[in-house]
């Protein structure tokens, strides 16, 4: 019996192959490093979150250099920034993109080939709120420990540490061969509380006592 087989089947069954063959694979086969590619907001705020991803990386066999490179880039707070940086990702032709949520759209826009992991989805507040909320007395609540560092009340929100570990493990897993639209988006499971007790009594507020207890950080 003869079979016969479509070039329109046969050049889909080959890009089939072609995309689950793991990117590690086709590293070796080129001799290029797989390049994961970071754009965070700024360098200083986002050290140590890039440290604890790449401890994790090294933790799963990936060393920067040997096995991986990897690439840094910072939009600054500016928005077209990061439409500069994606389009510098895709001419590169890295083989991820690190990110974080308000930028998904512009690499989005960019590109639909390379994988975009978002180890954190968040509305950037200005410290420029800060401010209004001290002068106004008001009581503020944020998302991450850097506010209350900076005068905020309290914080509470997921461990951006523990986010950009699991970050690893997604980067890992697209390296290793996983589709990465079959791999789910997943909720933070570790949350911090942080709470700023200068600026509670500048406002005039007494914590209780059981909250405290139940901070991670207190700020005196």
């Amino acid at each position: 019996m003869t079979v016969t087989i479509r070039r329109r089947e046969l050049l889909a069954a080959l890009c089939g192959a072609t995309a689950a063959w793991p990117l590690a694979a086709r590293a070796q086969h080129t001799g290029k490093l797989p390049t994961i590619a970071v754009l965070g907001s700024d360098a200083p705020s986002w050290t140590a979150w890039t440290a604890a991803f790449a401890e994790r990386l090294r933790q799963l066999g990936w060393i920067e250099g040997r096995t991986i490179a990897i690439v840094y880039r910072w939009s600054e707070g500016r928005p077209e920034r990061v439409v500069e940086v994606a389009d510098e990702f895709v001419r590169q032709k890295v083989d991820i993109i690190v990110t974080y949520g308000g930028a998904v759209a512009a690499f989005k826009q960019a590109t639909r080939d390379i994988p975009i992991v978002f180890a954190i989805a968040v509305d950037p507040v200005g410290i420029r709120i800060i401010a209004l909320t001290l002068s106004a007395r008001l009581p503020s609540i944020f998302n991450t420990p850097d506010f209350v560092r900076a005068g905020g009340l309290m914080s509470y929100g997921p461990d951006y540490q523990a986010l950009f570990l699991h970050a690893g493990d997604y980067v890992d897993r697209i390296l290793r061969g996983a589709k990465p639209s079959d791999i789910p988006v997943e909720q933070p499971t570790k949350f911090n509380l942080v709470i700023n007790l200068t600026t509670a009594k500048a406002l005039g507020l007494q914590i209780p006592d059981r909250l405290l207890a139940l901070a991670d950080e207190v700020i005196e």
